[in-house]
């Protein structure tokens, strides 16, 4: 049976940890490029503030869709790191 290497577990923790990371500056991000988006729209159409009301809400839909996204690739992530095996008992 062959060993499992410790450098590919470490690497595999960190770039879970970098994935998880980018979960709240998704979340803060999203609307506020939104926010932007939709207050230019508004003052170039003239239709304040429909539009920067909209495109926060999408800025906010978005963001949850990669959110799952990150989280649905960590967890992928993890499960091939392990193998897709559950913990042993120690035998």
């Amino acid at each position: 049976m062959a060993k499992p290497d410790p450098k590919r577990g470490f690497y595999s923790a960190t770039r879970q940890v970098g994935i998880l990371t980018l979960i709240p500056v998704v979340l803060a991000v999203s609307p506020i490029v939104g926010y932007f988006i939709g207050h230019l729209l508004d003052r170039w159409l003239g239709t304040d503030p429909y539009l920067m009301i909209v495109f926060i809400i999408l800025g906010f839909v978005a963001g949850g869709r990669e959110v799952a996204n990150l989280v649905r690739r960590a967890t992928e992530e993890e499960k091939d790191s392990d193998g897709g095996n559950p913990p042993r008992d120690g035998t």
